[in-house]
């Protein structure tokens, strides 16, 4: 039997960027998915699936989720979706 790995959606990790109530660089952002859900976790957002934590991190970036510099920045809930 195959194991599929589960996508994640991006919300789960802006909602765990609200609880943590810090800054993140782009490297730390990565290494808290990994250990929160697994080095080979997948995840979605409304235009794409099946990426990687860095993948996710560089979509996050290009829809203007996050504000500051690549080296410490938070979720800007002012661009939440809602859906």
């Amino acid at each position: 039997m195959q194991i599929q790995n589960i996508e994640h959606h991006g919300h789960e990790v802006l909602e765990m960027m609200i609880e943590a109530g810090h800054s993140y660089s782009n490297e730390s952002l990565k290494t808290v998915i990994d250990t929160k859900f697994g080095n080979d976790a997948r995840f979605f957002i409304c235009s794409g699936g099946n990426m990687t934590a860095n993948e996710l991190i560089e979509a996050l970036w290009a829809k203007d989720k996050f504000t500051g510099t690549e080296d410490s920045f938070v979720f800007d809930p002012a661009n939440r979706c809602n859906h």
